[in-house]
């Protein structure tokens, strides 16, 4: 049985356009093949007729009562079909931040902090709109700031993004001859930070540089690198592939924070497109299209 509660059922009731009984533009006959496609599932199963027999009213009930991992395959699935809807109508979404909300109401289904692969995690804060809006306005921010201060502050900043979804953050420190700008912990896997506010776009020599960092490390340690000016298209193909670090940009910070997209969502995407085509860096704005 979930831990979904009433507001999130509002949520989704609005999502999935579920007033009226109705679900989206699901006829009885559509409804039912698509969970049967989807999911294996008979929807139409007395057992989710407990409240009525409405499209909406099973929906409801299947969300309350069968396992977290059904949950989360059928609110991708209906969510991927809403999308083909939508694109194919071409009406823009009246739902502020749709998708980041879906996925943060996903992550706290799963109770989970990082990777979904991480067995025993510990389960991640509840999304807080007030702290990430306070977030996105220090980014924003930082600007402002001399360049000396500013590098710090942007480390503080990303110290205070992985804490907010749990990531298990440490601050910057320093072993022999080198410096690392943070870590934090990412299903079974520890992720080392390099962050960069700098005027021009990161080249070869600085992701090198940080790969060489890692290298040094155990087998299980990767990095990420997080450039405000982003990297030049030349240093990424002369970086190569295959290599244990994934990237983010300026841009890819701002697209999470202020589309709400929870920033484990984000680092699974990245780290799936990486191991898929070996390319460090692929931007937010790719990986989750509006």
């Amino acid at each position: 049985m979930t831990n979904i509660r009433a507001v999130d059922i509002m949520f989704l009731e609005d999502l999935f356009e579920m007033n009226g009984g109705y679900v989206l533009n699901f006829s009885d006959r559509t409804f039912a093949r698509f969970f049967a496609e989807e999911l294996n599932l008979d929807i139409e199963d007395p057992a989710y007729a407990v409240n009525g027999s409405s499209k909406g009213k099973r929906l409801r009930h299947f969300l309350r009562t069968v396992d977290k991992s059904t949950v989360v395959r059928a609110l991708n699935g209906l969510w991927e079909y809403r999308e083909t809807l939508r694109h194919r109508s071409g009406k823009a979404d009246q739902i502020e931040n749709a998708h980041g909300q879906l996925l943060a109401l996903i992550s706290r289904i799963e109770g989970r902090n990082g990777s979904a692969s991480s067995p025993g995690a510990v389960p991640s804060p509840a999304f807080d709109r007030p702290k990430i809006a306070k977030i996105k306005a220090n980014l924003i921010g930082l600007s402002a700031l001399a360049p000396q201060a500013r590098g710090y502050a942007f480390e503080a900043f990303l110290k205070d993004i992985f804490d907010a979804y749990g990531l298990a953050a440490q601050e910057p420190f320093r072993l022999r001859g080198e410096q690392i700008d943070g870590s934090f912990q990412f299903g079974h896997e520890t992720y080392l930070v390099e962050a960069k506010w700098q005027r021009q776009p990161m080249g070869v020599a600085e992701l090198h540089t940080f790969h060489g960092k890692i290298e040094q490390k155990a087998a299980w340690t990767r990095g990420l690198f997080v450039s405000n000016s982003g990297f030049t298209e030349e240093g990424l193909v002369a970086f190569g592939r295959g290599k244990r670090v994934v990237c983010m940009d300026g841009y890819d910070l701002y697209e999470t924070l202020n589309r709400e997209i929870p920033f484990n969502h984000v680092l699974e995407r990245k780290i799936r497109r990486a191991a898929e085509t070996g390319s460090p860096f692929a931007r937010v704005r790719d990986l989750f299209p509006q």
